[in-house]
Order: C-alpha cells, then sequence, then structure tokens
C-alpha cells in the first residue's frame, strides 16, 4: 500500500486552482472546474477529482485541450439547447448545461440540454445534485475517451466506462443520487488502485483471454495503454453473463454522443489526427416534479420510500442499510472534517506538473 496524507479540501482546492490558472484558464472557467473537481474528491470519487490533473496537462500540451474555450449555444428552443465547449475541459460546459436545463424545465416542466466538443467532466453525479439542489429530478449521461469495456463475448474493448447519474431531491432525506458506470468499475478506480499499490478485485479487469488480471499497475496497463483486455460491462463478464451493461452503455453513448453529435470513441480512434479535440458529448435532462404532482407531493412521497429502505433490517446488526447516494455524502461530511487522502504517489505527479507549469506545490 502506498503512503497517504489527508490534505484539508481548502488546501486541494487552491492546487488545482493554481495549476488551471498557470495553464491559462480564465479565472471564472478556473473556479467552476475547481468546484467540480474538489466537490468529487470529498464525495470519495477518487478517480475523477484532482487525479485527473495528469491526464489534463497531457491533452493540454498534446495540443487537444483548449482550456480558454468559452462554452456556446449552438441551438436553443424553450425546452432544449445544444452547446458546444469549444473543445475546453467538460466542467464548465457542463455545469452551464445542467443548469440551463434546470431553469427551462422549471419554467415548462422538462427540459434537455446536450453538450458536444466537449472533453472529459469529472463524476457525472457532481451535475446530477445540481438538479437536486434546486428542486429538479437530473438525469445525465456522457459519452467517454477511452475504449475500455469488453463487450460480452468479446476479446477487446470496445466501448468506454460511459456514465450515467440520476439525483432526485426529498424533503426529510438526502437526494437519491446514483452514479455509475455502465461497466463492472469505472476505468478511473483502476488508475485509484494503481496509485494506492492496492489490488485489483477478481472481475474488474481481464486480459485478451478473459483472465482476470488483480495486479493493479498490469491492470492499470490493461486500462491505459489497452493492448489488450479491459473492463468488463456491468452485470458479466467478457467471457460470460449478460450483455444488458453492454446495452446500456450503448444507450449512454446514443444520449450524450451521438444525439448531440460528438464523436464514437473506436471510431475517431481511427480517423482522429494527432492533437484533435477529443469532441466528447453530454447530455443533461431535468424534471419538474410540479408538472406532474402538486407542490412537496413529490419530495413526501420519496421520503416515505427512503425511509422504507432505510427500515430495512440489516444484514449486519450495528450497519445501516444504504440508499444511493449516502456513502457519498458520508464521506463528503468525513473529509471536509479530516481531509482528501492524497497518495504519495499522486503527490509527486502533483508536483511534477506543478514545476512543469510554474504553479505553486501546495499539498505537503
Amino acid at each position: 500500500m502506498a503512503d497517504v496524507s489527508l490534505v484539508s479540501a481548502e488546501t486541494v482546492r487552491a492546487q488545482i486552482l493554481g495549476i488551471l490558472l498557470a495553464w491559462g484558464m480564465t479565472p471564472a472557467l478556473a473556479e467552476t472546474t475547481t468546484d467540480a473537481m474538489v466537490e468529487t474528491d470529498l464525495l470519495g470519487v477518487d478517480s475523477h477529482g484532482i487525479s485527473m490533473l495528469m491526464t489534463y496537462e497531457t491533452r493540454w500540451r498534446e495540443g487537444a485541450l483548449n482550456v480558454t474555450a468559452e462554452p456556446k449555444v449552438v441551438r436553443e428552443t424553450p425546452c432544449m439547447a445544444l452547446l458546444d465547449a469549444g473543445a475546453g475541459l467538460g466542467h464548465p460546459v457542463s455545469t452551464l448545461a445542467m443548469n440551463m436545463a434546470v431553469d427551462k424545465a422549471l419554467a415548462v416542466g422538462l427540459a434537455v440540454v446536450g453538450v458536444r466538443n466537449s472533453h472529459h467532466f469529472g463524476a457525472a453525479g457532481v451535475y446530477a445534485r445540481i438538479a437536486a439542489r434546486r428542486g429538479a429530478i437530473g438525469l445525465v449521461t456522457s459519452a467517454t475517451r477511452g475504449v475500455t469495456m469488453v463487450p460480452t463475448r468479446g476479446a477487446e474493448p470496445v466501448l468506454g466506462t460511459n456514465p450515467l447519474a440520476f439525483a432526485a431531491p426529498a424533503k426529510r432525506n438526502l437526494p437519491f443520487v446514483l452514479d455509475m458506470a455502465t461497466t463492472t468499475v469505472a476505468a478511473g478506480k483502476v488508475k485509484v488502485h494503481h496509485l494506492n499499490d492496492r489490488p485489483v478485485p477478481e472481475g474488474w479487469v481481464v486480459d485478451a483471454a478473459g483472465r482476470a488480471v488483480t495486479d493493479p499497475h498490469e491492470a492499470y496497463q490493461q486500462v491505459a495503454a489497452r493492448p489488450d483486455g479491459g473492463i468488463t460491462p456491468l452485470g458479466g463478464t467478457a467471457a460470460m453473463g449478460s450483455h444488458k451493461g453492454y446495452g446500456l452503455a450503448m444507450m449512454v453513448h446514443i444520449l450524450g454522443g451521438t444525439l448531440v453529435g460528438a464523436s464514437f470513441s473506436p471510431i475517431r480512434n481511427r480517423t482522429q489526427r494527432p492533437g484533435a479535440p477529443d469532441d466528447i458529448g453530454h447530455f443533461f435532462m431535468a424534471i419538474d416534479p410540479r408538472a406532474f404532482r402538486d407542490e412537496g407531493a413529490f419530495e413526501n412521497d420519496l421520503d416515505d420510500a427512503i425511509d422504507v429502505l432505510h427500515a430495512t433490517p440489516a444484514a449486519q446488526p450495528g450497519e445501516r442499510v444504504l440508499v444511493a447516494g449516502d456513502p457519498e455524502e458520508a464521506a463528503r461530511i468525513r473529509r471536509l472534517s479530516e481531509g482528501i487522502p492524497i497518495p504519495a504517489t499522486l503527490a509527486q505527479h502533483i508536483r511534477d506538473i506543478c514545476g512543469r507549469c510554474g504553479a505553486a506545490y501546495r499539498l505537503g
């Protein structure tokens, strides 16, 4: 296991912001991006927060990522909009898109906003939570750049981890928030095991012969370099099992990629010139519960349903039955108090990034 330090959220925020500003990102874009990344780490999604800076730096130095890009509206009606991210990071455009979807939903009942020409946007659940905080139901999907999912009966990866997030507001309880990959695990989770020198659970990653890979560094190479093998689909394995996770990944791509005019990873990887933007697509939907129910009726019924789930007898004495969103909120409370865990390997990567861009190193 790698050495791990606990670093305050304020320090992690200052570190991310300093690097983004050193790369030339405008203050407004950098603030929005930093807020989303720190929130991701606070929620315990270590794969999609500060640890993504290594990937972002690579894409920026390749010329594929335009850190100064301002999102632009391409099409708009009272119930929809299409935004172009300008080959910028996905966090600012996604924050804007989800808020636009909620604004429109609160006016007309339901709205969708699509994004094209974007890059990685972090954790989908961060944006679904925006809708829930504003009293709306939120749905988020996204295409991906990476090709990591080995389809059922396949011997090589074809799709990405194509995430899906859903959030709904309650009154007495925390919002219901489902944030998931359509693979057995997100590719970034394998990266976290690699950084922490922690074995990968059997069933996450397979080689070209369909054999499980548990060594964290070999598994990371399977996912990052993709020589063969990859991550298994949700609900099955590469050799056998359900094909539903594979189908779900395609559904997510259809909404977050095909519908908005973004690229499809296997095709892009065959045709993309070096340094070209990732052209990732995102999809955001918001629903105003008041379009279907009287004020507060939806939230009351959801509270009742969540209460029933929480009251289910626990399999292990003393353990509370969890509802989607509970673990992340518990992590947020704990990490605000104790700090965000930063493995020594990750800290060194961040120190190196600071050395290359001239930003102050603040993690230690």
